[in-house]
């Protein structure tokens, strides 16, 4: 059976020839031979059959500054299309594998493994399994939302050709499309004229649960039950295992632009959306559901909650009678879609929570089986209730995040009032004002009386203010979360828990509205986790909002800051064993444990294949539930294409099912001693040679000068500001600008510098290579870990790194380089011996795409550091300049 009519070498073949169409066609047959030169040349030095890049440096250089900016221009287009011919393989190979069996990590796999256990095992499984992909607003998608949009309907129309059968015309027709929107992409401005807005950030988040997501969770959900019973005994429930959240509209963590405005309106454009997806879920429905009231019996229950329908909208129901007359299901449902209509409306009759539509749901799905229509409940009516269950009425709830200093300051500024120095209270003071304050029933401050205060603790009192309110109006579901960065000490969590009672959205022993999400992120932090959570668990008032909230504690671990603060191998090491403290604590203290790992898109900020970093974590934090966040480019990578989604989504289930059966049956790792020793001999090496790089005199100025930081500031990526305070230090700049520049520069140094000292200490304190390698074969976190800075190393070209680091000046590049270097050589020699590999990644399509890419983002490169250097650039140039960021993290497909 041929599933497919194309292939990927076709597709980049084709689409390269048609943009050189529109390029030459836009622009000019010189231009056009300008691009092929750059293009030939590139690709001759990498071949081989040049001895240098002279004479395309020379070429480049040579050009005028309006040849310039075609050329970028072309490059990153070229990039934009290959993306998509890229992705297009990537679905061929889902629905092969799939046809034939052979998809690695699919549900049919994990019901296997779900098979050797018990039946009552397989239920805790799956009753214990909630994953929460959580999307933010962070910036690291370069691209605009125009330029994406092009690109997908190209996607749509690469996908007509490659799986329809059409005659030779309507091929014609479709790459007459084709050609249209590639011709339109080239007129389009690549490069942002306004930094994005909150609320563009909180729609872009919006579009893939909308579009993509809210119609392949079915999917998944029915995947998941056909695989279970065909491979488990017994008649087994298949419960909520997905929720979705979003930081996008409610994050406040340096941003000034989250305001309460912007977190009403995006709750109310959630709540809208997903309203109307479920009106059109019924409406469909009322099409299949014509059954003839006189030759069915639809039962007490229906009959029961149609009469309840009637009695509560007397209006609508005539007028459903008199539309379907004899067709029950149809009236019901009509009568549904106008309690949809009027949730959070002041007409009455509305839904008040998502489990009474559930109910109805429900009751239909009941009667249609007691009529012999388990298919048409089985296929049309349960979809629908797994898309109300795991998206409710909020599409994705919403996590707030403030950074802990705004709420002590905040609470010292209101407090000043009472004659209290709360700036002067030891943490233990803190601790025990804070504890009193919130068990006693009065009200301490007035959250509405911020006229005397500064604009930020304002911020702070107007939020929680705020709060309430939308709880009220949205559900406590729709916005539960509060995630305080930077948290470091027990009273930073109390803090919160004190600003929400006093809002009225915490009333102990009885009510707590809120999770509250301590982020570790900081080593002082991650060390001292029996000193912060000990403490909370002990405390009178947090145990009792612990008990209100189920006895599950959500605790986020930052991997980014805890990367450019130690380093890839000392902060992937303090990860591992602070979430086994983390189980320990909580397990010390009979609470569940949800971790939330703050993941970036790239490699040196957590970032990586999902489904194997989910296999990796320790058994004994593998509790069942999961968070993570998804952000930047890789949202749009992974959830962009519905069947790529799909696929993502179930790897995710198949990992999180299989650790938690392994989990289960070995509650607790078996990690030899040896290779605990190796590890901390090999992090306490690695964080110091990172640490001494970065605080070597001059290194902040090398950064500058060695990497497009300046550049990547100035860019309209994000609404957020790339610094904390504006001051030019590793410490304060955040993490994303950080990876992005090195990114850029194709040194990728945050996701693999300093493992090679850290492997070397360990062997010249008498370890053995022949331990590592037993390490990297049996103990999953030591092979992610070396596999991910493997790629980190592939995607580095040190040769196009030396480029950018002569920009420095001359003492810090021979300074800084040579070390760069000596670690890079060293880390891949270190890594392929450890793997027993000839190559340093293992995976083979990386091979082949890194061949496919690499010569076409050399000239981008080039022409970078050629702008750079420039001390004075014109309009045009710095619009290039700009464009070659553009490029490159195309060409990259990846930023920060």
């Amino acid at each position: 059976m041929q599933l497919h009519n194309r292939g990927v070498r076709q597709d980049v073949r084709e689409l390269g020839a048609l943009l050189g169409e529109v390029l030459e066609g836009q622009t000019s047959r010189k231009a056009f031979e300008t691009v092929e030169t750059c293009r030939r040349e590139a690709i001759d030095y990498r071949a081989g059959e040049l001895d240098s890049r002279e004479a395309l440096i020379a070429e480049l250089e040579g050009l005028s500054p309006h040849q310039q900016r075609i050329v970028s221009r072309a490059f990153t287009t070229y990039f934009e299309l290959i993306n998509l011919a890229e992705e297009r393989e990537r679905v061929r190979s889902i629905r092969t594998e799939s046809n034939e069996d052979t998809l690695e990590d699919s549900l049919e796999t994990a019901a296997e493994e779900l098979a050797e256990a018990d039946t009552e095992t397989v239920e805790r499984v799956l009753d214990d399994v909630l994953i929460e992909p959580t999307f933010t607003a962070h910036p690291t998608e370069a691209r605009r939302k125009t330029v994406k949009s092009k690109l997908r309907r190209i996607s749509t129309l690469l996908e007509r050709l490659d799986e329809q059968l059409l005659t030779e015309k309507e091929q014609g027709q479709v790459w007459r499309d084709i050609d249209a929107e590639v011709t339109s992409l080239w007129q389009t401005p690549q490069v942002r004229n306004r930094q994005p807005e909150v609320e563009d950030e909180a729609r872009n988040v919006q579009w893939y649960l909308e579009n993509t997501l809210f119609d392949v969770v079915g999917e998944v959900y029915d995947e998941l039950a056909e695989a279970i019973d065909e491979e488990v005994d017994g008649t087994l429930e298949i419960p909520k295992l997905f929720e979705f959240r979003s930081w996008a509209g409610s994050d406040r963590d340096g941003n000034p632009y989250v305001t309460p405005e912007v977190t009403a309106n995006t709750l109310e454009r959630q709540r809208s959306v997903i309203l109307e997806r479920y009106r059109e879920q019924l409406k469909r429905l009322s099409g299949v559901l014509s059954q003839d009231g006189s030759r069915i019996d639809a039962g007490e229950e229906f009959e029961a909650s149609l009469e309840a329908d009637r009695k509560r909208l007397p209006g609508s129901a005539r007028t459903a009678e008199q539309r379907y007359p004899g067709e029950p299901y149809r009236q019901k449902l009509k009568l549904m879609r106008e309690r949809l209509e009027r949730v959070g409306d002041v007409r009455p009759g509305g839904y008040d929570t998502v489990d009474e539509l559930l109910d109805d749901l429900e009751v239909i799905a009941n009667s249609l089986r007691a009529n012999s229509g388990e298919s048409v409940a089985d296929a049309h009516v349960d979809p629908i209730r797994r898309q109300v269950a795991t998206f409710g009425f909020s599409l994705a709830s919403l996590d707030l995040r403030e950074h802990q200093q705004k709420h002590t300051d905040a609470i010292a500024e209101t407090l000043e009032g009472e004659e209290i120095d709360y700036h002067a209270l030891s943490e233990d003071e803190r601790v025990e004002f804070l504890t009193d304050a919130i068990l006693q029933d009065e009200t301490i401050v007035d959250l509405t009386e911020t006229e005397n205060l500064s604009d930020a603790s304002a911020r702070v009192l107007t939020l929680f203010d705020k709060l309430g309110d939308w709880q009220t109006e949205y559900g406590v579901e729709a916005i539960d979360t509060y995630c305080i960065s930077m948290t470091d000490e027990p009273s930073h969590v109390l803090e919160v828990l004190f600003l929400a009672d006093q809002a009225g959205v915490v009333s102990l022993p009885e009510h707590c509205g809120l999770d509250i999400v301590p982020l570790l992120e900081t080593e002082y932090a991650l060390s001292g986790a029996r000193r912060i959570m000990g403490t909370l668990f002990e405390n009178e008032a947090y145990a009792q909002a612990l008990e209100a909230r189920g006895r599950t504690q959500e605790i986020m671990l930052g991997y980014s800051d805890s990367n450019k603060e130690n380093g890839f191998l000392a902060a992937n090491w303090s990860l591992y064993k602070n979430q086994r403290r983390l189980a320990e604590i909580c397990d010390d203290f009979d609470v569940t444990m949800r971790l939330f790992h703050g993941r970036g898109g790239s490699i040196s900020r957590g970032g990586g294949p999902m489904n194997e970093a989910l296999l990796a974590l320790p058994n004994s934090t593998v509790t069942g539930q999961v968070k993570f966040t998804e952000q930047g480019e890789a949202i749009a990578e992974k959830y962009g294409n519905p069947r790529i989604a799909e696929r993502n989504i179930e790897q995710m289930l198949n990992a999180q099912l299989r650790s938690r059966l392994y989990a289960i049956d070995q509650p607790e790792e078996e990690v030899r001693e040896e290779w605990v020793d190796a590890m901390e001999t090999m992090a306490d090496a690695a964080r110091q040679e990172y640490r001494n790089l970065l605080e070597t005199d001059g290194f902040v100025r090398y950064f500058e000068q060695a990497t497009p930081i300046t550049v990547i500031e100035d860019l309209d990526l994000g609404s957020r500001p790339a610094s904390r305070s504006g001051e030019r230090t590793v410490e304060d700049l955040r993490a994303i600008p950080w990876v992005f520049s090195w990114t850029q520069s194709r040194c990728i140094l945050p996701g693999w510098y300093a493992v090679a000292t850290g492997i070397d200490a360990y062997l010249e304190e008498g370890g053995s290579v022949e331990t590592l390698q037993e390490m990297y074969d049996e103990w999953p976190f030591f092979r992610t870990t070396l596999d991910n800075a493997a790629l980190s190393l592939s995607r580095t070209e040190l040769e196009i790194a030396e480029q950018y680091a002569d920009l420095a000046d001359d003492e810090l590049c021979e300074r800084f380089f040579p070390r760069v270097s000596g670690e890079y050589e060293r880390a891949s020699e270190l890594i392929q011996t450890i793997g027993q590999r000839d190559e340093l990644h293992t995976r083979d399509w990386l091979g082949e795409n890194l061949e496919r890419r690499n010569p076409y983002v050399d000239p981008l490169n080039i022409l970078q550091t050629y702008l750079l250097d420039r001390t004075h650039r014109t309009d045009i140039e710095e619009r290039t300049l700009r464009l070659t960021v553009k490029g490159i993290a195309a060409g990259m497909k990846n930023t920060g």
